[in-house]
């Protein structure tokens, strides 16, 4: 399982969410909404400080990560993040590791 992240996702943490140097992403599982995993959940975001890391990734010196606690989400996928530019709004896609 990876975490990758396109240059326009890059540019819109970074713009949108004001992400500098040296701050931490999570991406996690929530209750509600409706994913291609789990019915049910989704996946949010948001800036907050590592607990228990299970995979992260560092890009233009941001780190991106999930927790052990939310890796059964997941699925044995990597996590794709990129932009519809239309829209300006992330898109996560999964792909079998």
């Amino acid at each position: 399982m990876k975490i990758v992240l396109s240059n326009e996702a890059i540019r819109w943490f970074q713009e949108e969410m004001d992400v500098e140097s040296g701050d931490s992403i999570q991406f996690f599982a929530r209750y509600g909404g409706c994913s291609p995993l789990h019915e049910g959940f989704s996946i949010g975001m948001r800036k907050a400080e590592p607990d228990d890391i299970a995979v992260e990734t560092e890009q233009a010196e941001v780190r991106f990560y999930i927790e052990e606690r939310d890796k059964w989400f997941f699925s044995e996928h990597d996590l794709h993040v990129d932009v519809d530019l239309g829209l300006n709004e992330l898109i996560y896609t999964y792909e079998k590791a």
